[in-house]
């Protein structure tokens, strides 16, 4: 092969090369724009919703409203992330029909992908804390379990089923949480719940607290009746009850049972007789 016929060919690879790339390039690019376009449209979807239903308590781009009085109507939205959003709209705690009203568990006010949208819009108004990803498939239930038992069991319970706090506070059940309620909870602490960050747990460690509350849901109960996971108080009361009333029907049998009961009732019988014969 001439000098000329291999330079030609070495241009023909590098063109080829630099062709390719460039395709590549361009392919990447168009799907990156479309995924920003995709991902602002949501943004201004949620942007809609929220002018709607929580500008009149969040403010207007999520600074919060503070009444004349001074009394926050709604906390400033800003660099309260999507997991706090998602939390506190999945479980229907938000938006609350009276500002007075203690957030609670119910019916969510919004649909899938309003919910989404919403959530878009407030990640987009600072740097507060994403919402994860949680995948309970192959996580450690035992670990969890640890978990769970070290940094939850306090306030929630070793069962999940809730618990006192202070200040009139209590801990809500865990029995209705899915998986990605339980990681946007672990990583926005809603209430008085700590923030638990990535420093403290880590993605995987909260997988596996999420597939061990979803362990809790339908655990095995080998002991026994479970008398609803309520703790000691209830199994104890039971105990009491069957037991006391066991025992007094058996004190109540021995007192049929005796010798001088025996005595008293033939008494009665022959003293029966004795009138019929006069």
């Amino acid at each position: 092969m001439s000098t000329l016929a291999a330079r030609r060919q070495s241009f023909a690879v590098v063109a080829a090369v630099f062709g390719i790339t460039a395709v590549v390039l361009w392919l990447l690019g168009s799907r990156a724009s479309a995924q920003t376009a995709s991902d602002q449209d949501l943004v201004d979807r949620g942007h809609q919703l929220y002018d709607t239903g929580c500008v009149s308590c969040h403010g207007v781009d999520g600074g919060g409203v503070v009444t004349p009085d001074g009394e926050t109507r709604g906390p400033s939205l800003q660099n309260a992330g999507e997991a706090a959003a998602y939390y506190q709209l999945s479980t229907g705690r938000m938006p609350l029909a009276d500002v007075n009203e203690t957030p609670a568990r119910k019916r969510p006010a919004y649909n899938n992908d309003e919910i989404d949208a919403l959530v878009a819009y407030v990640g987009s108004l600072g740097n507060g804390p994403a919402l994860p990803h949680v995948d309970t498939n192959g996580a450690d239930v035992a670990a969890g379990g640890e978990l769970f038992r070290a940094n939850c069991a306090p306030c929630h319970s070793a069962a999940g089923a809730g618990g006192a706090l202070s200040y009139g506070d209590a801990a809500p059940p865990l029995s209705h949480s899915d998986p990605l309620q339980v990681g946007a909870a672990v990583r926005s602490g809603p209430g008085q719940m700590p923030v638990f960050g990535p420093d403290v747990l880590d993605d995987q460690q909260v997988n596996d607290v999420a597939a061990y509350v979803q362990y809790l849901r339908h655990p095995q109960d080998p002991g026994g009746v479970p008398i609803g996971r309520t703790g000691p108080v209830p199994e104890g009361f039971v105990a009491w009850f069957f037991g006391m009333g066991a025992f007094i029907a058996f004190v109540v049998w021995i007192g049929t049972r005796s010798p001088i009961r025996r005595r008293t009732v033939a008494a009665e019988v022959d003293a029966s007789s004795e009138d019929g014969h006069g």
